[in-house]
């Protein structure tokens, strides 16, 4: 019984990543309403409905372990999505607000593409394939996201440092020299 303590740490992976999905799904409809982009906002709220299949994956691999998904809760997320209220609650407006919404976001998903090969590598050593198929499937969607926001933070960066510029054209070339 080698293997019983990567199941074990499998299991209690599952359970993080499980608390931190719902915590998502709870998260994600208040990013899309702060969000000042139709395209943000239309990012988050498809990446709440994906959020929901991740939770149903994460179910299905509970059932065939028969384990509850319940019982643990993901410090990490529970931090990651402070993090992202404190930038809701900041005074930024429009593009800034949207740029520092990406910024919580692909935080968010940096730590969920970590989490998910994780427990995907746990999954192939202990040879359960068809968690390994549903992981991956998830961890692809998560880069895939992950690569969506990078896109998106090119335009709405732009934006956010020409919105700076118009309000405050003195401070943008001092700000520039300095970095030059």
């Amino acid at each position: 019984m080698p293997n019983e303590g990567l199941k074990d740490l499998y299991v209690d992976e599952l359970k993080d990543l499980y608390s931190a999905e719902n915590q998502l799904v709870k998260a994600l409809p208040k990013m899309a309403k702060a969000a000042a982009s139709e395209e943000l906002r239309q990012g988050f709220e498809d990446h709440l409905e994906q959020t929901r299949q991740h939770v149903q994956r994460l179910e299905k691999i509970f059932k065939a372990l028969d384990e509850s998904p319940k019982g643990k809760k993901c410090v990490g997320m529970e931090g990651l999505v402070k993090e992202g209220s404190e930038v809701m609650e900041e005074d930024f407006e429009d593009a800034v607000k949207d740029a520092a919404l990406i910024g919580a976001a692909q935080r968010v998903e940096h730590y969920e593409i970590a989490a998910y090969g994780t427990a995907s590598e746990f999954a192939r050593i202990l040879g359960e394939s068809e968690h390994v198929l549903l992981l991956e499937q998830t961890l692809e969607e998560e880069k895939e996201t992950d690569e969506k926001l990078t896109e998106l933070a090119k335009e709405i960066n732009s934006q956010a440092n020409e919105e700076f510029e118009a309000k405050e054209p003195g401070k943008a070339r001092k700000a520039a020299k300095r970095v030059a």
